[in-house]
């Protein structure tokens, strides 16, 4: 395990790390299997905006409020808690599907669950992660952290594609039962205190205010809020994911299997990077590293936009997934170092809701500009305006720019003081 990444080395964090492989795993598993089924029953292209509305809404609403739950009771609690309502999730959506019954409405207040179960377990188990490894692990286990988000983005659609033409049941028992066990990881686990962590005395208090204090300690912190919005901006102009449709049909023309290859490159190209970085950590100049790869992200972009041959696309695709990588293990490493364990779970349900709002954002962002200037212009304007803002970004966020080492980052004591306050 631990030739696979140091950080599996650790008993706790490998528990924790197959408890969130699971977890994704199984969420995509039901997410692919509840759209094909209630499309395949009502043929309504509503009823499946109606059924991902249903699992993105939790995140908004529910994100800050399970950041600041995460902060005041025991964050293994609140994750298994949430594995626990993805397994009746899948069970409920087996016992639906075995009596067949078609109702909509049935399948949207159980998608409605599983986007609250990921709303209410993403906040505490990525706040969980300083706790399980040594101080300088945390560098692999950010790296493991992105393998088990990609590899179940990778998997989860597979392997509920396939085992749905056996049984639409079977998949959402094996959802449920995965989520069962990765409950069971998690229950099993016995993290450590963090440094910093709040005794009993700073015990989180209940109230708007301090579910706004993630918000307020980002915006106090450069490094943070210059790597969040980064990451935004990036993902909103240089997202062309929404538009693999148009270039599977009408420009590559490579059809549906060719849509679903598309759709894969950039979780392969992560995974690479993964394998990377796990043997090469990012030693040293970490700020303009994290530039670079987006500018690097941003011209393969333009390079996807421009080419009209099928491997290129894929390579650039690819090559976009890889550096994608780099810049999401810099990111995620930047917010656990620089944020206090007694404000990490509110600080991540900021990041989740910056991130989650950039994707759905860009989609939309890459729709509209298809609408206006067409689909090869908006993808390539996309791109380009990425790459500008990365070669750009050093002069409005320099202690960004000026990081050197991730594992010398810790809560600048300026912005801790004021939230405190």
């Amino acid at each position: 395990m631990r030739r696979i990444g140091p950080a599996l080395g650790e008993r706790e964090f490998r528990l924790w790390w197959l408890a969130l492989l699971g977890m994704g795993t199984s969420l995509q598993m039901l997410e692919v299997a509840i759209g094909w089924e209630v499309y395949a029953q009502h043929g309504s292209v509503l009823d499946l905006g109606w059924i991902g509305l249903a699992e993105f809404i939790p995140m908004f609403v529910l994100a800050l409020p399970a950041g600041q739950l995460a902060d005041r009771v025991s964050r293994r609690l609140v994750f298994a808690a949430s594995l626990l309502l993805g397994a009746a999730v899948g069970a409920g959506l087996a016992l639906v599907t075995s009596a067949g019954d078609t109702s909509v409405v049935l399948y949207l207040a159980l998608a409605l669950g599983a986007g609250t179960a990921m709303a209410i377990g993403a906040p505490a188990s990525r706040a969980m992660t300083p706790t399980l490894v040594p101080h300088d692990l945390l560098a692999s286990a950010m790296t493991l952290r992105n393998v088990a988000t990609q590899g179940a983005q990778v998997v989860g659609p597979a392997l509920g594609g396939l085992l749905y033409g056996v049984s639409p049941t079977l998949v959402y028992s094996l959802a449920a039962g995965v989520c069962l066990a990765a409950s069971g990881c998690v229950l099993a686990m016995r993290p450590r205190p963090a440094a910093g962590a709040l005794d009993g005395s700073q015990a989180v208090a209940p109230g708007i205010e301090s579910v706004l204090e993630g918000l307020r300690f980002v915006g106090r912190t450069q490094i943070l809020l210059g790597a969040i919005l980064l990451d935004l901006l990036a993902v909103l102009f240089g997202g062309a994911v929404a538009l693999l449709p148009v270039f599977a049909r009408s420009i590559l023309h490579v059809g549906a299997t060719g849509l679903g290859i598309l759709r894969a490159a950039p979780a392969v190209g992560a995974l690479l990077a993964a394998a990377v970085i796990t043997r090469r950590p990012i030693a040293g100049r970490a700020g303009r590293t994290l530039l670079v790869v987006v500018g690097l992200y941003g011209a393969s972009i333009v390079v996807f936009g421009l080419s009209r041959l099928f491997g290129l696309s894929l390579v650039a695709l690819g090559v976009g997934g890889f550096v994608d990588l780099y810049s999401m293990n810099i990111r995620a490493t930047t917010v656990a170092l620089a944020t206090p364990d007694w404000l990490r779970g509110r600080v991540m349900a900021v990041e989740m809701v910056f991130i989650g709002a950039s994707n759905q954002l860009g989609a939309f962002e890459s729709g509209l500009a298809a609408s206006l200037v067409g689909t090869i212009p908006a993808v390539v304007g996309g791109g380009a305006i990425t790459v500008l803002i990365a070669l750009t970004w050093r002069w409005f966020f320099p202690a960004l720019a000026e990081v050197d080492r991730l594992e010398h980052i810790s809560p600048p004591e300026s912005a801790v003081a004021e939230v405190r306050v």
